[in-house]
This record gives structure tokens, C-alpha cells and sequence, in this order.
């Protein structure tokens, strides 16, 4: 029996957003056929490094695999000159632009997820992802009027959609979309549909951190993922998820990616309301779900609503849960969660549940 242990920090960086999480897990195939050789590929595409995990076999769909992100990287991509985004972008204000049904769904989920979250997370968000540019060299604090100039652009009820032309409009010119927050997400779940049309049925994921394990293990064990600790250097845990197969984890925090002005420091996630970077009591949102692109979509929503409402959206929608630590070391989880997540590292306390047999620490 071939078995695999690693531990991995991960960031993503596409578009607005980086994500961190840590990476724990063992793989085995299943013990009724031989033991498959675990395969892996690692690419740099979507601007972060994708690796590729088979467990039963399969050397061949990776170059094929790898083409399908590459065309969607090609259809979703601000960086990308002539990419549909930016062909919508660049149309702001004067008229539709008919889509691909790829680029149509992934905007379709943005807008659902806007307003899902009431604005928080608002795919027109692109205006100010220009202004502030955290995590490249021009990086700035922008002035409160160019602030003030960005803000009526960021609206996703001005993002129009004709589902039966195919086509998306900006109503105001100047408007960007930045699909950051969702379409790694998406790249992910196309990815695994791909893998289960091509017959790989055990697989994991890792889009610089949108983590998506494709069906089981073989030996019917689970997967254990680690919950970076967001004080602390990658591969450091708060704490462990455990649970058997067709999950994603993604997570989106007040580190990895910010902007240091003397002794203030400026984080990645922009309030769309406010124009600056979110202000509220957590230092990080990690949703487990069974399709990447809605913990692409919860994640940034709930870290920017804050503790109270961020776990009461989660416990009312089915098929999500959630870990939020907050500045106090203190961590929550959704109710789905008690028996799938273990706190791990003493500098944490719980906030909503209580340690107990169920939650043994790890030493």
C-alpha cells in the first residue's frame, strides 16, 4: 500500500484575492485492485502554481487537463489582453459583448453571490482593485476622492445579463469586473468534472489554495486538511478539517497578501461599501463546501460580514460550513462541523463549542 503525507502552505493570487491553507492528507488506492502508483503535475497557469494529485492512475489526461484550464484561464483572465473579461471591461458603458457559456456561468455565480451576501461581495469590484494594486510594486493608499470617484462604479446591479443572447453589459462606463473571488473556484469544479469524463475518480486538487478533493480514498479512510493559522507563517494550523472525500476547503484571510504604510497595514479584501480594506473582528473565513466556486464565493462574503452574520449565512444555507478565527484567537464552526473539525494549536481557544473527546488537541 502506497501512502502519502504532506503538509503544504498555499497561496492564491488571481485577480483580488489570495487565499491560504494548509494541506494534510493520505492517500491510498483502493485494497480490492493493485496498488496505483500516485501521479502529480504542477503548472503554473492562472498566475499560481495548480497541482495535479491522481491516485488511480491516468499520466495521460494531464496535458489535456491542463489545456482546459488554460482556455479557461484564456476566457476569465484580467491579465490576459484579449481575454473576454476584458473584452467586457473595455465595453463598459457602450454596449453588450455576447460570451462564452463559461464566462456567462462564472459571472451568473458572482452576481449570486452579491446578492447573497447583500454587496459584500460584488464582482464590479474592479475599480477598486485598480486603486489600491495590493500585492504588486505600485501598491498605494489611495486619496479619499479618487475613493469617492471609484465607488458609484462598483455596483453588481448595474452587470446585466441576457441569458438567451449570451451576453453581459456594464451599465456605466469605467466599470471593471474582477472575477478573482470566484473563478478559481470554477476552474476547480471544471477541472474534477473533467478528471470523472476521462474515468479518474480519486483525485486532489490544489489551485494555490482552493483545495478540492475528487471523490474517495480506497481504503475508505479520510482526508484531513489543515486550517492555516493566519498569525502565523504558512504550514503553521490552527487547526485540522477531517472528513471522507468530494469536498473543497478554501479560505480567504487578512494576510498573506497587504500593503504596509509605516505601522498600518492595508489587507487585500476590499469592502466594497467603504472603498478600504474590510474592517470587522476576524482575521480569517475557511468554507468547506462540495463545489470550489462557492467557497470562492462564500469565503470573501463572509469575511467581510463579520463573525455574527457570517455563521448565521452559512447555517442557513445547506451543503456549507465554516471555521472563522477572529483577533481575539478565538475559533467558531457551523454546526455541521462538530465532529469533522479538531483544534490543534494552543494559541487558539474555542468560541462556540467546547473542547472535549470530540475535539482532542493535537500535540
Amino acid at each position: 500500500m502506497k501512502r502519502f503525507l504532506a503538509v503544504v502552505g498555499l497561496l492564491i493570487i488571481f485577480g483580488s484575492l489570495a487565499l491560504t491553507l494548509v494541506m494534510v492528507f493520505s492517500a491510498c488506492p483502493a485494497r480490492t485492485a493493485p496498488a496505483a502508483e500516485v501521479l502529480e503535475d504542477t503548472r503554473f497557469l492562472l498566475g499560481t502554481v495548480v497541482e495535479v494529485r491522481l491516485y488511480d492512475g491516468g499520466q495521460d489526461i494531464f496535458d489535456p487537463l491542463f489545456e482546459e484550464v488554460r482556455r479557461l484561464e484564456s476566457l476569465l483572465s484580467l491579465n490576459i489582453e484579449d481575454s473576454e473579461l476584458n473584452r467586457i471591461n473595455r465595453a463598459a458603458g457602450r454596449a453588450p459583448v455576447k460570451v462564452s457559456p463559461e464566462t456567462f456561468e462564472v459571472i451568473r455565480r458572482g452576481l449570486d453571490y452579491s446578492r447573497l451576501s447583500g454587496g459584500r461581495f460584488d464582482i464590479s469590484i474592479g475599480p477598486l482593485i485598480e486603486l489600491w494594486h495590493i500585492g504588486y510594486e505600485d501598491a498605494r493608499v489611495p486619496g479619499e476622492e479618487e475613493i469617492a470617484a471609484a465607488l458609484p462604479l462598483i455596483s453588481w446591479t448595474r452587470v446585466k445579463l441576457d441569458e438567451g443572447e449570451q451576453t453581459v453589459f456594464l451599465e456605466e462606463p469605467g466599470m471593471i469586473l474582477d472575477l478573482g473571488g470566484i473563478a478559481k473556484g470554477y476552474v476547480a469544479d471544471r477541472m474534477a468534472a473533467f478528471l470523472r469524463q476521462g474515468g479518474k475518480d480519486q483525485a486532489l486538487l490544489n489551485l494555490g489554495g482552493n483545495v478540492l478533493v475528487v471523490g474517495y480514498k480506497g481504503d475508505g479512510s479520510d482526508f484531513r486538511i489543515g486550517v492555516q493559522d493566519p498569525r502565523d507563517v504558512r504550514g503553521s494550523m490552527v487547526g485540522i478539517l477531517t472528513f471522507p472525500g468530494n469536498r473543497s476547503v478554501v479560505s480567504t484571510g487578512a494576510y498573506e497578501r497587504f500593503l504596509q504604510v509605516g505601522d498600518r497595514i492595508y489587507h487585500h479584501v476590499l469592502d466594497p461599501s467603504t472603498g478600504y480594506p474590510g474592517e470587522n473582528s476576524l482575521l480569517q473565513a475557511t468554507i468547506v463546501s462540495e463545489y470550489s466556486v462557492d467557497g470562492d464565493g462564500l469565503s470573501t462574503s463572509v469575511f467581510l460580514l463579520g463573525l455574527e452574520e457570517g455563521l448565521a449565512l452559512i447555517e442557513s444555507l445547506p451543503g456549507a460550513e465554516a471555521v472563522l478565527v477572529d483577533e481575539d484567537n478565538r475559533v467558531y464552526i457551523t454546526s455541521g462541523l462538530f465532529e469533522s473539525f479538531t483544534l490543534t494549536n494552543a494559541a487558539y481557544r474555542p468560541g462556540n463549542f467546547a473542547e472535549g473527546p470530540v475535539f482532542p488537541r493535537v500535540p
